[in-house]
């Protein structure tokens, strides 16, 4: 089970972690109507290291990103959810509509974004790289997303 901790405690643990050898993937995402979807991604972001750490967009800039009707649930939800996964080790939130600062700080091994992402485009990208680090993509899983959830929601209740 994981913990949700500070940007400051997180680098803390980063650096323990660096210490003791340990492989640290990072990802970032709202994860705001959690589906299979995105168990799926994060436990194949796991796969790839031995720490899997979540930078996870808080309320506001969760709205700023996917509108004035988002998030549907809350970021303490949120991480709770997130935590509950054997596969997540680490939640921090942070409020910057990209993780950049978040990354820079805690310079992960690994930099996991969704295939949707191009590799030139990945934030953070230069920061990983230049430290001798990678950047990987994984496929989503397909038809599965909190936009399609929230549209079935929508129709459903349109309808009946």
């Amino acid at each position: 089970m994981g913990v949700v901790v500070s940007q400051e405690e997180l680098l803390a643990v980063r650096t323990r972690l660096k210490r003791d050898g340990k492989r640290v993937v990072f990802t970032n995402g709202c994860f705001d109507i959690f589906h299979r979807g995105h168990v799926e991604y994060l436990e194949r972001a796991r796969a790839l290291g031995d720490v899997l750490i979540v930078g996870l967009n808080t309320d506001a800039s969760t709205r700023r990103l996917k509108g004035s009707g988002r998030p549907i649930n809350p970021q303490e939800d949120r991480a709770v959810v997130l935590t509950a996964l054997r596969c997540v080790d680490y939640v921090s939130l942070f409020d910057e509509d990209t993780p950049y600062e978040l990354i820079k700080s805690i310079v992960p091994d690994i930099l996991v974004k969704g295939a949707d992402w191009s590799l030139d485009d990945v934030v953070g990208r230069d920061i990983v790289l230049e430290a001798g680090g990678s950047v990987q993509t994984i496929e989503f899983l397909p038809n599965r997303s909190t936009t399609r959830i929230i549209e079935r929601i929508q129709a459903i209740s349109e309808s009946g």
